[in-house]
């Protein structure tokens, strides 16, 4: 009976330590730094023009907001191998993706975020808010980051209830 008791604890152990990483995630440390950070780099330099230098300026602006956001790499598959940029801290605040005609960040529960300067200009129903900014376009770095802070604050309100 004891060696099923452990086998039961080793399973919980498992299960509670995949927990925070999913199937299709790579994981980065606090701030960007390391293989993740890299990869991102890489898929920035890849994109290139408008687009390049609009995700780097935004991923610099994000990373700066919070220095304890953990940058990460998700839902990587054959179509998609660089995957998406996530920024989380106590559960994901926002991703940075690329498409042909804009750059879109996604907040994932802008809905409850603070938009005194409305930033927030698509997917402005349901949960999710986002930014999509097009060729030539711009958005004022302090009210961004005070975005950042505010969404990381609504993570951080959900962890403590």
């Amino acid at each position: 009976m004891n060696t099923s008791k452990k086998k039961v604890v080793k399973k919980g152990a498992k299960k509670g330590a995949k927990k925070g990483a999913k199937k299709g995630a790579a994981k980065a440390a606090p701030s960007g730094r390391g293989e993740t950070a890299k990869l991102i780099e890489q898929r920035i330099r890849e994109v290139g023009g408008w687009r390049g230098e609009t995700m780097a300026r935004m991923r610099a602006l994000i990373l700066d907001a919070d220095p304890e956001i953990v940058e990460e790499r998700k839902w990587i598959k054959p179509s998609n191998p660089s995957g998406v940029p996530t920024y989380s801290h106590d559960g994901i605040v926002l991703t940075l993706e690329v498409y042909q005609a804009v750059v879109k960040i996604t907040f994932a529960y802008g809905s409850k975020v603070p938009d005194p300067t409305g930033i927030f200009n698509a997917s402005l129903l349901g949960m999710r808010r986002a930014i999509d900014i097009h060729e030539g376009g711009s958005v004022d770095a302090g009210a961004f980051k005070a975005l950042v802070r505010a969404a990381v604050a609504v993570n951080l309100a959900k962890k403590a209830r």
